[in-house]
């Protein structure tokens, strides 16, 4: 029969297991990490870059009454315009509220629509279309999925030239050239649809009325 042998003094001890509490740090000290990293770090350094790459959109594309500089609205969200001779935007189904979220859009039977028709139809029948032949254009009666929607195809802005030249001193002619100044085009083929930012049109037009 052999005898055990006895361990070494100098032979490695085997590695003691790792305790619960040492895993709970480890945990702990990654979550503050992380939270660091992505709650603050992160953040800082996307809005720096973005602050030098383009500041007036990081700031929330802000847009400023041309007389006194007062804030007028953003050129990302629709506002309820009714002046006479302003343009107009696209209807909303929540009043140009963006905090409460778009409801369904009404359907065939649905009193919303119906009243939403009969507002165009009354409109275009005061104020008609300059144009030969044309067709209202879908924008103009249909509302967007947010319900916000700040743009509008050139055909929804040129329907409401005769209403605007009515009341003001600017001719058709002029309205038009004006309009076709303000339409933004992709800036690739099939990446998008030409359109007009409503807001933006409409503050470059009030030194132009008087207003």
């Amino acid at each position: 029969m052999t005898a055990a042998r006895t361990p070494s003094p100098s032979a490695p001890r085997p590695r003691a297991a790792h305790s619960a509490g040492g895993h709970l740090r480890a945990a702990l000290l990654f979550l503050l990490a992380l939270f660091l990293t992505a709650g603050f770090l992160y953040p800082l350094v996307v809005t720096g870059i973005a602050q030098v790459i383009d500041p007036a959109a990081a700031n929330g594309s802000l847009l400023y009454y041309p007389n006194n500089h007062t804030l007028a609205g953003s050129s990302l969200v629709a506002q309820n315009t009714d002046a006479p001779y302003l343009f107009w935007e696209r209807p909303s189904l929540t009043d140009y509220n963006f905090t409460g979220g778009a409801p369904t859009p009404p359907g065939q039977t649905q009193p919303g629509l119906v009243a939403l028709l009969n507002e165009t139809l009354m409109y275009m029948k005061e104020y008609g279309n300059f144009t030969v032949n044309a067709t209202l254009p879908f924008w103009w009666v249909a509302p967007s999925a947010s319900s916000v929607d700040p743009a509008l195809v050139p055909e929804a802005v040129l329907v409401q030239i005769p209403r605007i030249s009515d009341h003001t001193n600017l001719s058709i002619p002029t309205l038009q050239a004006f309009v076709n100044s303000h339409i933004v085009t992709p800036p690739l083929p099939y990446l998008g649809i030409p359109y007009v930012d409503i807001l933006t049109l409409d503050l470059a037009l009030l030194p132009m009325i008087g207003k």
